[in-house]
């Protein structure tokens, strides 16, 4: 029967074949299909042949045809058949389908879709034929019978796609049908059909077939719905990862995690390949990527941003066209997240209202520690992100070259935050990445290089983190960080040091980059620059303290420590010291060279060398000798010559050009240290050994020579060294220079020479004795000096010189002078005691040591380098200056006689108060320890069961003593009254008040002081108020406490309307006439200004939350509910803030910043309470009306502040006038002039005033007419503002002009009535 069709069918005409077609009975012809296809015969042409003889112009043919599809359906989806003849089946079948009519399509269809929807496809072949079916019936242009009614072809496939969409997929035909669709024309309401559908398959399928499916669906938005696709995938995944990270950190057993977290990073690292290869194909969807997540961040940053987003952000950028685009995104959303969490830290009010989420920098750390799952699509965005961070936030050029850098542990500013978040992202993704760690290296080098005039500390901070991370790993990159060698004598010298100090490690384990550096320090020690040589010194230096001499002390005593990979480099140790011997000579050898330069070379040189012995202790006998050799040079032998160093050969006279050649002083201390550093480590050491006399010969013949140089210089007069009194100190000529210079270097020693007795004296009478003497000389060329610097009215040699003194021995000095009370120590500490200016000597110097901490974060002297030194001194004299201010107070100390300069306590306080601010700012980890060392009564076996009292306690008792001081100055006399001390202490309280915690219940509210007396000091009134201020924020918003100031403030100035009398309320002692105008007033203004941006801040947050809820109408009436205690909040914060300003606005201000500031702030009111005007704009359909106690709060607006804000524009307008009258009478054109300028100046704000008002107005009557409350009724209409010409005053003026016969007032007179007018037109 198959021959006889075949055969006909080859005939020219069909109709023999369909005579023969009609013959066979219904099942012969699909009986016969089905054999032939199932044995494997040539199904094709036989189906070929039945189509020509089935011509759908007849209905029989057209029946025919039809069970023929069907039966070939069903023989594809059996999977009976083999592949190559099922794939030619259904592509005979495509090609016959557009000749069916409408209605068989609709039926072909229907079958289609209920067999899908019951689940009996077998393998999904056949669904091949439906995108076809679909395409041919839309081209259908004649009504089709569809249910019960009629639709065209078109309608019918949008009837038969809803259908099908809303049906149940089988899991695993869900990637089929969606790419089905790509095949069929569909309009944007069908495509919005099927991506809702496929978006919802995916938390029923397996993560593995995700990414096949998110292809076919990106292929799939080429034709509409972009943003519904990307929002779906980006919204899956996010809530995924957040699933997931509660299962990682909760408490369930592992095998409960659903996913397996290297599965799951797989999976979205394919996903974001798919996008980002999407988005190269299709730059609108990168338009709509960018767009959507710009949308999200309106309201909040942390809105659309999770971890998978970033990541796909990240990978975007490898596309240049949205890669700035991109990143410009990050940047802010960073900064913005940073910002949001600064504005939450400093207001309790905004804590209670808005939950702690997690924040964009930890979203950004968790892709970088994510990308291990080989995303290497996101590291160079990664990279790009941290280094774009590191230089937009980095730390800013300051006057003077200084650079104000705080330590990471109290950078609150967001842009700190941003910047430390850059440094981490390319410090983590150097970890993690190898291929990109090359790039990292390079880049970080080449900024330390090229930009050497701005500070790049955060980038060499990076650079030795990297270091330490890995040394070895970073050998290969050397040839890198050999090449950066070269530009050393071209940096300055603070970045040569940093850099060396960074590499070091890198050092000990390549000889060749060892090599490379020394021969590069080489030439530098010869270069012509100075800074280039200083940087010369400064690299020998650091490579003496690291490079061990066989036989040097433990590393132990080691100042820095140095992680275990890099101690353990060296492996052939004992060749390796060996060898470390010969090179440490020959650097010795290099350095001496040094000693025949300028004063600054030796200076780095004195400065380094006691470091490089504690570090370095077999370095000693050539360092001790070297030093001696020097100071022989300039000492003086015989023992009867007066003075003892010859000063003359220290001075280096070129022409009229004269310099200091030698630093004399800082030559001796360096001596000194390094003798009692000797004395104390390496002589006990060797007591059981026999060295070699010559060995020990360099320490007898130092020690005599200090000795010899103290007994000399105690006997020297001033006229020994020429510079007593009838000296020349003038900085303008040669000699006045040189004696300037010589005063400095005598000074200098003496200070080494007291320092150097006290440690030999062992509490001995007469070497106090000597130190006093010591004192007494110094005392004398230092007010010789100050007094002619007073007398010049110039600064003493550009600025006041670093005090010699170690920290250590300040500390141990003060110690001995407040606290020592061993019996056998008083005698001789007596002497010491006797002297006031030297005690206030010794504080003195302590404040100079904190204050240079402070600029600098490290001091001057031996361990100035090393903070955990330096934490120990400050915690000592922290301790001592405590127990001096509070037990001997200020007053007593000052009744008992009166000096000139300030009081020894008051010079405590001020220590105290530098030390708590420099503590706060580089110690924050080790405040517990530094609270503990305070406490006077701590005896050690306490000190265990001690450690667990909280830091607030110890501040709360701290915070009582001084408490107590300032309560006890504001009861004294009135002429008692001390404003220094009385800041400082408000200074220490509000340093001490940052270290509790806001909600403990120490925080407590300075009491109110008792007299009013002594607050007449506006100084110290502004920073008490700032204290009540920072205070009050930490656990409740200030908005009350306003309302009560701003009542006093009224009561104390009095009405604009003089002919009302103001009731006077007292709430706080502090407003009274001299502090009420310019200094409270313009605190709490700035306070109201912090609450409104809080406000305002609070108000775009909910509108952000309104309009990503908008998308879907139930959401958004469900939604209003958890925002009403956001809304009740703000309210009653714009209310409370009303009454304030309804106060202020009526209460007759002084002209000036008051004004100024008021009318600014009113305005931000407005344009405040306009926001949230807007927003019930917004919100008001969906949630029915606005709250009622938003209509109170326009009505208050209306009755309370709008009228008052006309009145006092008028008040403002009328002072100014009256100024300018009175400006006229005068006739000085100039003073005119100023007081016009001013007034011009003080009505600016007043337009921009009227403008909000007007705005409020405005968006008032449109949600009036929207939520139906008629809120214009508590109104009153504005003052209208046009220009009018009064002809009374304009006959006045007239009447005044014809009488005045001074032309310059008339011309005066004429500008004043001329600008006025103009001005009030422009108001409108």
């Amino acid at each position: 029967m198959d021959q006889k069709i075949l055969s006909l069918a080859a005939e020219k005409t069909a109709d023999k074949l369909q005579e023969f077609l009609q013959t066979l009975r219904e099942g012969d012809l699909t009986n016969l299909l089905q054999n032939q296809a199932v044995k494997g015969k040539v199904a094709g042409a036989l189906l070929r042949a039945i189509f020509k003889g089935s011509p759908c112009s007849e209905e029989a043919g057209t029946l025919r045809r039809r069970k023929i599809y069907t039966c070939c359906i069903q023989l594809v989806e059996s999977g009976d058949l083999q592949k190559e003849i099922a794939s030619e089946i259904i592509g005979l079948l495509m090609l016959e389908a557009h000749h069916f009519p409408g209605p068989l399509l609709v039926e072909l269809a229907n079958e289609f879709i209920s067999a899908v929807r019951e689940g009996s496809l077998v393998n999904g072949k056949s669904l091949e034929l439906l995108p076809i079916i679909l395409t041919a019936l839309a081209t259908k242009k004649e009504n089709l019978a569809y249910g019960k009614g009629v639709l065209s072809g078109e309608e019918c496939k949008k009837q038969l796609i809803n259908t099908l969409c809303s049906g149940r997929w089988d899991q695993q035909y869900v990637i089929q049908l969606t790419s089905m669709f790509k095949d069929v024309p569909l309009t944007a309401e069908e495509v919005e059909f099927v991506v809702e559908k496929a978006l919802s398959m995916f938390s029923k399928m397996n993560l593995q077939e995700i990414p096949p499916l998110v292809y076919q669906l990106l292929v799939l938005s080429s034709k509409g719905s972009r943003k519904s696709v990307l929002e779906g995938i980006i919204a899956f995944f996010s809530a995924l990862d957040k699933q997931h990270n509660e299962e990682q950190s909760g408490d369930e057993l592992l095998d409960v995690v659903t996913v397996p977290s290297g599965e799951l990073r797989h999976v979205e690292g394919t996903i974001i390949l798919h996008i980002v290869f999407a988005i190269k194909l299709d730059y609108e969807l990168g338009r709509e990527l960018v767009k959507h997540l710009k949308v999200g961040q309106q309201g909040d940053s942390n809105n659309n941003l999770s971890p998978f987003s970033i990541a796909l952000l990240l990978s975007v950028t490898r596309i240049q066209r949205f890669q700035d685009q991109v990143l410009d995104l990050l940047k802010t959303s960073v900064v913005k997240s940073f910002k949001d969490l600064q504005l939450l830290q400093g207001s309790k009010f905004l804590q209670n209202l808005v939950p702690h989420r997690s924040y964009v920098s930890t979203m950004i750390l968790e892709v970088v520690k994510n990308s291990v799952h080989s995303w290497d699509h996101v590291t160079q965005g990664l990279v790009e992100l941290g280094f774009i961070l590191m230089d937009s936030y980095g730390p800013k050029k300051v006057l003077d070259g200084k650079t104000i850098e705080t330590s990471p542990s109290l950078s609150r500013m967001p842009n700190q935050h941003a910047c430390k978040l850059g440094a981490n992202i390319l410090l983590e993704t150097f970890k993690i990445h190898e291929m990109i760690r090359q790039e990292i290296l390079e880049q970080v080098l080449n900024r330390v290089v090229t930009r050497a005039s701005s500070p790049i500390s955060h980038f060499l901070d990076l650079l030795s983190n990297i270091v330490m991370y890995a040394p070895l790993v970073l050998q290969s990159c050397s040839s890198k960080v050999t090449e950066a060698f070269d530009y050393l004598s071209f940096l300055p010298l603070q970045t040569v040091q940093r850099l060396l100090k960074a590499v070091q490690p890198l050092l000990k384990v390549s000889m060749s980059m060892r090599d490379c550096l020394i021969l590069v320090l080489r030439k530098a020690m010869f270069a012509n620059q100075l800074d280039a040589r200083k940087s010369a010194v400064a690299g020998f230096l650091l490579l003496l303290k690291n490079f061990k001499v066989l036989g040097s002390l433990s590393s132990s005593q080691c100042s820095q420590s140095l992680s275990v990979s890099q101690v353990h480099v060296d492996v052939h140790s004992h060749y390796n010291s060996v060898a470390n011997e010969t090179f440490c000579l020959e650097i010795m050898d290099s350095l001496r060279r040094c000693l025949s330069q300028q004063a600054d070379v030796r200076l780095m040189l004195y400065e380094g060398f006691y470091d490089v012995l504690r570090r370095n202790s077999q370095l000693a006998n050539s360092v001790m000798q070297t030093l001696l050799s020097q100071l022989k040079q300039f000492y003086e032998p015989k023992p009867d010559l007066l003075p003892p160093l010859k000063l003359e050969a220290c001075i280096l006279t070129q022409g009229d050009k004269i310099s200091l050649q030698e630093p004399l002083d800082y030559l001796l201390c360096c001596i000194q240290h390094c003798l009692a550093w000797y004395k104390n480590t390496v002589i006990p050491l060797q007591q059981g050994e026999e060295e070699e006399e010559e060995e020990e010969a360099f320490y007898e013949d130092l020690d005599d020579i200090l000795e010899s140089i103290t007994n000399r210089m105690i006997k020297s007069e001033l006229e020994d060294f020429e510079l007593d009194k009838s000296a020349d100190f003038s900085q303008s000529t040669s000699i006045g220079i040189k004696n300037n210079i010589c005063a400095f270097l005598v000074m200098g020693v003496c200070e080494v020479l007291i320092e150097y007795n006290f440690s030999i004296s062992s509490f001995s009478k007469n070497r106090f004795e000597d130190i006093l003497s010591l004192f007494i000389c110094y005392k004398k060329l230092s007010d010789i000096l100050n007094e002619k610097a007073g007398k010049a009215k110039t600064k003493t040699a550009n600025k006041t010189n670093d005090s010699l003194l170690s920290m250590k021995f300040v500390s141990s000095l003060l110690t001995a002078l407040f606290r020592d009370s061993i019996q056998s120590h008083q005698e001789s500490l007596s002497v010491l005691r006797s002297s006031n200016e030297f005690m206030r000597y010794a504080v003195n110097v302590a404040l100079q040591k904190v204050q240079q901490l402070k600029e600098t974060g490290h001091v001057s002297g031996p361990d100035g380098q090393n903070p955990d030194k330096i934490f120990q001194n400050l915690c000592d004299i922290t301790r001592v200056l405590l127990w001096r201010y509070t037990s001997i107070p200020t007053s007593v100390e000052e009744s008992g006689k009166k000096e000139k300069g300030k009081s020894i306590s008051l010079l405590c306080l001020e220590g105290l108060q530098k030390i708590f601010s420099a503590v706060q700012q580089f110690y924050q980890p080790k405040i517990q320890q530094f609270l503990r060392a305070l406490d006077v009564t701590d005896k050690e076996g306490e000190e265990r069961e001690d450690a667990d009292v909280s830091v607030t306690q110890r501040t709360a008792f701290q915070i009582r003593q001084f408490q107590r001081s300032l309560l006890n100055l504001l009861s004294s006399q009135e002429e008692d009254f001390n404003s220094k001390e009385a800041l400082l202490l408000v200074t220490v309280l509000t340093s001490l008040s940052k270290l509790l915690e806001p909600s403990s219940p120490q925080v407590i509210h300075p009491p109110r002081p008792p007299k009013v007396l002594g607050l007449q000091d506006a100084l110290f009134c502004k920073s008490l108020m700032n204290l009540l201020f920072s205070l009050h924020v930490s656990y409740k918003s200030p908005v009350i406490l306003l309302r009560d100031l701003s009542q006093d403030i009224h009561g104390h100035l009095g009405d604009i309307d003089q002919d009302v009398e103001v009731e006077k309320t007292n709430h706080f002692a502090i407003v009274n006439l001299r502090t009420a105008a310019p200094t409270v007033c313009l605190l709490v203004l700035s306070q109201a200004e912090k609450v409104l941006e809080e406000v305002d801040w609070l108000i775009t947050k909910l509108k952000g939350q309104v309009s990503q809820e908008t998308l879907s109408e139930e959401a958004s009436s469900q939604a209003t509910l958890p925002n009403q205690p956001v809304e009740k909040a703000i309210i009653m914060q714009l209310g409370t803030l009303l009454t304030f300003f309804h106060e202020l606005v009526q209460t007759a201000l002084p002209s000036g910043s008051c004004v100024d500031t008021l009318l600014k702030d009113l305005c931000k009111m407005y344009t405040t309470l306009t926001a949230l005007v807007r927003y019930y704009l917004q919100v008001c359909q969906s949630s029915g009306g606005i709250p009622k106690n938003m209509e109170k709060l326009v009505k208050l607006s209306g009755s309370h502040l709008t009228p008052l804000c006309y009145s006092f524009i008028s008040y403002v307008q009328n002072k100014s006038k009256s100024l300018n009258y009175t400006g006229e009478k005068k006739e000085k054109p100039a003073a005119v002039a100023t007081a016009m300028a001013r007034v011009l100046r003080e009505t600016k704000p007043i337009p921009n005033l009227i403008f909000a008002i007007e705005q409020y107005e405005k968006f008032l009557i449109h949600l009036s007419k929207k939520s139906k409350v008629n809120l214009m009724q508590h109104m009153k209409l504005s003052t209208s503002r046009d220009f009018k010409i009064k002809g009374n005053i304009l006959d006045m003026v007239l009447r005044e002009d014809g009488e005045d016969e001074n032309e310059e007032g008339t011309a005066s007179e004429h500008g004043g009535q001329n600008k006025e007018p103009a001005k009030k037109k422009r108001k409108k």
